[in-house]
């Protein structure tokens, strides 16, 4: 796919404000007609600039009212692999995002929780008896404030 043009990036705009969107809707918004907002989209995603559409869910209407943001340290890399620290701190349902980064931590965890209480037990059950694991820092979230637009 060559490079996206301008009408490429207002659909990927508009896609990111609600991509729930049709493609007639998008069509109107950016002059296209439907059939060919829709091929510009399947193509969007064949080149793998659209990865999917999610829900944006409200954790605390579900009674999930603790976000904690965990910075970990494995202690011990050369004996236990990066591979096996994922696969098992990704089968947690409690932890949201896995990233793995660059710095004082190796890895920075999205965890939610119903309250703290909730949170030390995933803590403490969970993720410190993960493989590998050594220190752990928690950062629970406040707020959160979101910048809609493009990257």
């Amino acid at each position: 796919m060559s490079a996206p043009d301008d009408t490429d990036l207002a659909l990927v705009r508009l896609l990111m404000e609600d991509a729930g969107q049709s493609a007639g809707a998008l069509g109107r918004k950016v002059g296209l007609s439907q059939p060919a907002t829709w091929r510009r989209i399947r193509r969007l995603e064949q080149a793998g600039v659209l990865r999917g559409r999610r829900l944006r869910l409200d954790p605390e209407k579900l009674g999930l009212g603790v976000t904690v943001f965990l910075g970990v340290k494995l202690a011990t890399k050369g004996r236990v692999g990066l591979e096996d620290f994922e696969r098992a701190v990704t089968a947690i349902p409690e932890v949201r995002m896995v990233e793995h980064v660059l710095g004082l931590y190796d890895y920075r965890l999205r965890v939610v929780a119903r309250d703290l209480a909730d949170f030390e037990r995933v803590l403490r059950r969970r993720i410190m008896t993960l493989p590998g694991i050594g220190n752990v820092e928690a950062n629970v979230l406040l707020t959160e404030e979101r910048r809609p637009g493009p990257l």
